[in-house]
C-alpha cells in the first residue's frame, strides 16, 4: 500500500472512542418519551457520528442507510437488532459493549425490547443523505 493512500477508520472503532468519553459529546444525551432521540455528534469528510437513545419499547422501521455503510454500539442497555433472512426477520440481541458493522445494503430494525432505557451510537460513510423504508409482505 502507498503512504499516500489513507486508510479509511474502521466506524466500530469510531463509535468506541466516542462512547468512551460521552462527556465530550457536544450535545448532552436527552430521552424523549414520545420516540427516539438522536442528535449528530460530529461530521467528517468521510464519516458522520450520530447519538441515540431509546427508551423501552420505541424503535426504527425497518430500514437501509441510503448506500452508507457503517457500525453501530450499543452504549448502555439492550438492543435487539432483526434482519431479512428467508424472507423474516430474525433478532439478534445487542448488550452494552456490543457493536454491528454493516455495509451499503444492509436492512434492519432496532428496537428496544428491555424493561431499560438504552443508548447506542452510530457512525455512517459517507454521511446519511436519505434512508429507505420497507414493509415485510
Amino acid at each position: 500500500m502507498s503512504a499516500s493512500r489513507r486508510l479509511e477508520p474502521d466506524p466500530l472503532a469510531v463509535a468506541a472512542r466516542y462512547a468512551a468519553d460521552p462527556a465530550s459529546w457536544p450535545v448532552p444525551l436527552r430521552f424523549h418519551p414520545e420516540q427516539r432521540w438522536y442528535a449528530r455528534l460530529a461530521v467528517a469528510a468521510d464519516h458522520e457520528v450520530w447519538a441515540l437513545s431509546w427508551l423501552p419499547g420505541q424503535g426504527t422501521d425497518l430500514h437501509d442507510h441510503g448506500g452508507s455503510s457503517g457500525a453501530f454500539l450499543v452504549v448502555d442497555g439492550v438492543l435487539t437488532e432483526e434482519t431479512v433472512s428467508g424472507g423474516r426477520l430474525r433478532p439478534h440481541r445487542l448488550a452494552a459493549g456490543a457493536g454491528r458493522r454493516f455495509g451499503a445494503r444492509h436492512v434492519h430494525v432496532v428496537t428496544n425490547r428491555d424493561d431499560q432505557p438504552a443508548v447506542s451510537l452510530h457512525v455512517y460513510r459517507p454521511a446519511l443523505t436519505r434512508m429507505t423504508r420497507y414493509r415485510l409482505v
